[in-house]
């Protein structure tokens, strides 16, 4: 039964990755075709053509790896100038690589192209069109999010007791605290008030306190220091009074990820702590309450790229020592769907829980794919609009000094560090996948 969930969990992952990449191809398409540039491909995946059909004058179809996708659009290379021959024999190659791709995009047009090539188009239709694809992602987790958030709920720590460490040891920080309890170890402050597990504090230093993070913070800010708390128990109202202790804890970011030095030495700072922990339940929020959500997991994916090559550096060393994977650290599709089928398969969660894993690891999959193709980089869709900025920039400037427009950006002059980028990016999808089968990363 384990596993016939797992498969479960898996294939539904798999479907939902191939609707993403199907919906953020329809991002580029639809506005393609709204501004009367031909289509000539509409492709899921890439490889060996597995099934097309033709519409219109576009051919739509699924290949043989189902590893992304493309919409092939007329136009997207400027002809050749006149006369242009390549030069610099260290430069040849790529030089004639560039020649041969502008050739071979001519050799599409028909006279009745005329002004429905891509790179005809004014600079804002062609963002329009290569920031429709990521915006299909946006959207796809913004809506995710807001089924989720409405439905089944955000896990959001309250003020309810889920736990009391009845004891402190002699060590500090998060092992400060044990429920197995020697002759010498003082009761914690939270066990010297009274608190036990169900009650619920709804006053900390005589102020009202609304949620967990107000109540943590308060608690932080009063080591060493006598404090009124008031908590209720069956109905009951229970005045106390509680003195926290000064302990060692990591500083966390707003992700609530420790915090680390130039040396990668987890920063720590001296604070309050009693000794009991939060319980988490299930809080249904207003649909606005996505925006937020995914504000969040969209910097926090930025934040991981921007530590990207450490990163991938860390999972090559996994591979060949005794070290564990960072759970959160990149992963492949086959990483994805691991875990989705982990997920699926843990049958002391109940089914509604099950589900909101596997949408909000589909979520967060499209704000990752979002952000990754804004990176500006040929060939995402993200260097198209970087390319498109700099031939605005350029046009402006030339008109501002009176000089003659130097036309569109010949993205086809980018084609070594395309080949670069591009085997960069193979290169960390093989790695990453060969980690998530050999050194995957496990959440249960």
């Amino acid at each position: 039964m384990t596993l016939l969930l797992a498969i479960v969990g898996i294939l539904i992952m798999v479907v939902g990755i191939a609707v993403s990449i199907a919906l953020h191809e329809i991002g580029h398409l639809v506005p393609a075709k709204l501004f009367n540039v031909r289509v000539t491909q509409y492709m899921i995946g890439f490889g060996k053509t597995l099934w097309s059909t033709t519409r219109g004058e576009t051919e739509y179809g699924i290949k043989a790896i189902p590893l992304g996708g493309y919409v092939s659009m007329i136009g997207m290379l400027p002809p050749n100038k006149p006369g242009e021959t390549p030069s610099k024999a260290r430069n040849q190659y790529f030089q004639t690589m560039a020649r041969q791709a502008r050739e071979d995009a001519a050799a599409e047009l028909t006279v009745e192209d005329t002004g429905r090539t891509f790179i005809s188009l004014p600079v804002w239709k062609r963002m329009i069109i290569m920031l429709g694809g990521p915006f299909m992602n946006l959207l796809i987790a913004v809506i995710i999010t807001a089924i989720l958030v409405t439905s089944v709920g955000v896990a959001t720590p309250t003020t309810k007791v889920h736990e009391v460490f009845e004891c402190m040891t002699e060590t500090t920080g998060a092992d400060a605290f044990d429920t197995e309890c020697g002759p010498n170890d003082a009761a914690t402050p939270a066990w010297q008030a009274g608190l036990r597990p169900g009650d619920e504090v709804t006053h900390f230093n005589n102020r009202p306190v609304e949620d967990w993070d107000e109540l943590s913070a308060a608690i932080r800010q009063r080591a060493n220091t006598e404090t009124a708390i008031t908590y209720q128990r069956d109905g009951q109202v229970i005045e106390q009074t509680i003195t926290p202790v000064l302990t060692q804890r990591p500083v966390l970011d707003r992700f609530d990820r420790p915090v680390t030095d130039a040396a990668g030495n987890i920063e720590t700072q001296q604070v309050g702590f009693i000794g009991m922990s939060s319980l988490v339940e299930n809080q249904q929020q207003p649909p606005t309450a996505a925006f937020s959500l995914v504000g969040d997991q969209i910097a926090g994916t930025f934040s991981v790229i921007t530590v990207l090559p450490v990163k991938l550096w860390d999972t090559a060393k996994v591979l060949v020592t005794d070290g564990e994977r960072d759970p959160t650290g990149p992963v492949s599709v086959v990483g994805v769907g691991r875990i989705a089928g982990e997920a699926a398969a843990q049958q002391d969660i109940p089914i509604t829980d099950r589900a909101a894993m596997l949408l909000s690891l589909l979520a967060g999959l499209n704000v990752a794919l979002m952000v990754f193709n804004l990176i500006p980089l040929l060939p995402l869709d993200g260097g198209h609009v970087a390319g498109a900025l700099w031939e605005s920039i350029r046009r402006g400037w030339a008109k501002i000094r009176g000089k003659p427009d130097p036309g569109p950006f010949d993205i086809a002059k980018m084609f070594p560090l395309t080949v670069v980028v591009f085997g960069l990016l193979l290169t960390m999808g093989i790695l990453l996948i060969i980690a998530d089968i050999i050194k995957p990363v496990t959440l249960f």
